[in-house]
């Protein structure tokens, strides 16, 4: 029986809007009231309001105004319409729905502010918008430098922080920094969930039983190549060839299938790599972002 498939327009705006609540949560509940900072176009807005005292709300929606436009150049006008519509929806979230303030505990607000801040972020980045145009100006300034966008994005972070540690003094910037850090990898986790994607290979005299067990116990899709084992130091000139087995799997399928291995050739070389985008094949459909 097939599952309930919803339209893409309603899915984009249930995560749009339920990433927006998290969002006004982790502000008006955590990070505002204790003078916290995030990383990003939300710790500049953060800082702007700690600073001169300007509306949360309204600061937000104002400093995201210049992302939303290279964002229309960068990455069309679709996302660039449903940035705006997204970042108008946290203004008005943070400017009508009085949130309560749930802690002064300074570990507990960069903690839990940055993870429901990620959840917010990450599940409007699933919805196909952007609450926060940093990545946009990375991307924007990347073709124009020499830096990556990791780096770019960094060195803006840097820059906020060192302010709010003259400013605010040194401990608040460093909770600061640990709110973005809990931020950044709750995106991640949110994003890519617990089916993020490893590339596993296999090399193994066993290859045949490998490939059968794959298929038929694990349900995986393999890709073999031809190549050749051997050419060890004492024996450089022997060598045989061998069927390079490829598959992708989950991370909580991982296991299994070194034990799969394992059991069949203890020697076998097997090797990861981790996978940002798969679709296709006999992989599940994966959300879009």
């Amino acid at each position: 029986m097939n599952g309930i498939h919803l339209p893409r327009w309603l899915t984009d705006t249930l995560y749009a809007t339920i990433g927006i609540l998290f969002c006004g949560f982790a502000l008006k509940g955590f990070l505002v009231p204790n003078s916290f900072f995030d990383g990003g176009v939300t710790g500049i807005s953060l800082l702007l309001h700690e600073l001169y005292h300007f509306n949360i709300a309204f600061v937000i929606m104002l400093a995201n105004v210049p992302f939303i436009i290279m964002g229309a150049y960068q990455q069309g006008r679709t996302f660039a319409i449903k940035t705006s519509i997204a970042v108008l929806g946290l203004g008005l979230c943070l400017y009508f729905i009085d949130y309560p303030q749930i802690t002064s505990d300074k570990l507990l607000v960069s903690i839990f502010g940055g993870v429901f801040m990620g959840i917010g972020v990450g599940l409007a980045i699933r919805g196909g918008c952007a609450l926060d145009g940093i990545e946009v100006l990375a991307l924007y300034t990347g073709k124009r430098v020499s830096f990556t966008i990791s780096e770019i994005i960094l060195g803006i972070n840097i820059i906020i922080f060192l302010i709010a540690a003259f400013e605010l003094g040194l401990p608040t910037a460093l909770y600061s920094i640990l709110t973005y850090y809990a931020a950044s990898r709750t995106i991640t986790f949110v994003i890519e969930g617990l089916e993020e994607y490893t590339g596993v290979t296999i090399i193994s005299g066993q290859s045949e039983l490998i490939k059968e067990k794959l298929v038929m116990d694990l349900g995986r899709g393999i890709t073999i190549y031809k190549g050749e084992r051997g050419f060890l130091k004492d024996s450089f000139d022997v060598s045989q060839p061998v069927d390079i087995v490829f598959t992708v799997v989950t991370r909580l399928e991982l296991r299994r299938l070194n034990n799969i291995v394992r059991r069949i050739d203890p020697k076998a070389f097997v090797f990861t790599s981790v996978i940002k985008e798969a679709a296709g094949g006999v992989l599940k459909a994966r959300a879009r972002h």
